[in-house]
């Protein structure tokens, strides 16, 4: 994404928060799956949708708990969990894309993180607005 930004029509930022959400993902495959991995970008239905895929066929559990805002995190963990240096990737990656990511399970029997980027256009789908 870094490298062909003229080429997507991606602002700055919707190209930063893109890579940062990725790179979560990612992280987040390398502690909790098998490999190898693979990282897609594609373009579909005007937007842009990056694929992690690893070799787990496991779909992650309490997947909506992992993702809760901070402050449910917070009201139920006291102050140490917000001190916590882990156990926010998911958090990070459902801001930066509006809730927009998910698992799926893959034609070939593994799994798929995905998390759109950005719409085609330019618009961004991060940061709470599109511009």
């Amino acid at each position: 994404m870094r490298i062909r930004p003229g080429k997507t029509c991606l602002a700055g930022d919707a190209i930063s928060d893109g890579v940062l959400a990725v790179s979560e993902l990612v992280a987040n495959a390398h502690e909790h799956a098998c490999g190898p991995y693979e990282v897609y970008l594609r373009s579909a239905a005007e937007r842009y949708i990056c694929e992690i895929h690893d070799g787990d066929p496991l779909l992650p559990t309490d997947l909506y708990l992992a993702a809760a805002p901070s402050w449910a995190a917070a009201t139920t963990g006291g102050a140490s969990s917000l001190l916590t240096e882990r156990g926010r990737g998911l958090h990070i990656v459902n801001e930066l894309t509006q809730g927009q990511w998910g698992f799926q399970v893959t034609d070939r029997g593994t799994k798929a993180a995905w998390v759109v980027l950005a719409v085609a256009s330019g618009q961004m789908v991060t940061r709470g607005t599109q511009t």
